[in-house]
Formats: structure tokens, sequence, C-alpha cells
């Protein structure tokens, strides 16, 4: 019986203690000053996004979800959607129609438009900034 509550309060313990996570802000890649293979790469391989992506767009962007316990942040705003495409690189999944570009990549945030394009432009950065829905703000780098 002794044995049985020293269990369960360990069990309990280690249940109250919080999960690690992985925190990183993207503002330097954001910059647009590399390729979308290499933001991915980077990423995926500091293992703070899931490699294999959660969706593929019909012009083959790659959605990656942050990895369970990551932080990521962009320009002060929280990530919870990381994507990008290279074209001729088995790391991305081509989508049925005309791809964006041949190297993309970027993030989507929760932040309104106006507030985002702010941030990025005192940040001196070149992404493009795109509404998705309200307070929903896409961060784009591209190459043609």
């Amino acid at each position: 019986m002794k044995r049985f509550f020293s269990s369960v309060l360990l069990a309990l313990s280690a249940a109250a203690l919080p999960l690690t996570g992985h925190a990183a802000a993207l503002d330097a890649p954001l910059t647009c000053n590399e390729s979308g293979h290499q933001f991915i790469a980077d990423l995926a391989q500091q293992q703070m996004i899931d490699p294999k992506p959660m969706r593929v767009e019909s012009n083959s962007i790659n959605a990656f979800s942050p990895a369970q316990g990551a932080e990521l942040t962009a320009f002060g705003f929280r990530v919870f959607a990381v994507v990008g495409y290279e074209k001729d690189d088995p790391m991305f999944r081509v989508g049925d129609g005309e791809p964006v570009a041949q190297s993309a990549y970027g993030v989507v945030v929760f932040g309104g438009e106006s507030k985002v394009q702010s941030a990025i432009a005192g940040a001196g950065s070149t992404a493009i900034v795109h509404r998705v829905a309200p307070l929903v703000t896409a961060i784009f780098c591209k190459r043609s």
C-alpha cells in the first residue's frame, strides 16, 4: 500500500511540473534573406516545427505546425503556423496549381494587419504582410 501511495505521489508530482518548451523569435529570418528550404530545415532541425506539413495549398505552400511545447514569435506576435516552399525540393509537397514562387516562406501570427505591418517596417524587413482573417496575419517572404 505504501508503494502504491508513493507511485501516485510521484505521478502527481510529475504531472504538476510544467512541460519543457522551446522558445524562438523568428524576426531575423523574416527579413527575407534566406531560402524557403533553409528556413524550414532550420526550424525542423531545431525541433521547433513538425517536419511533416499539416496542409499543402494548391500553390504548393506547405503549412507546418509548431512542435508541441514550442513558443514561436515573429516581431512580438505569437506564431501558430509556419509556411514554406522550395521548387524541386523533396522536403516540400507540391500542390495541384501553379507554385507561388521558386522559393517562399513565412509565418501566420495572431495580430491585426496594421500592427504587424508597423512592427515589420520598424524592423526593416521586406516581408509581405497579408490579412488572413480578423486578427490573423501572414508574414511572407518570396523569391522569384
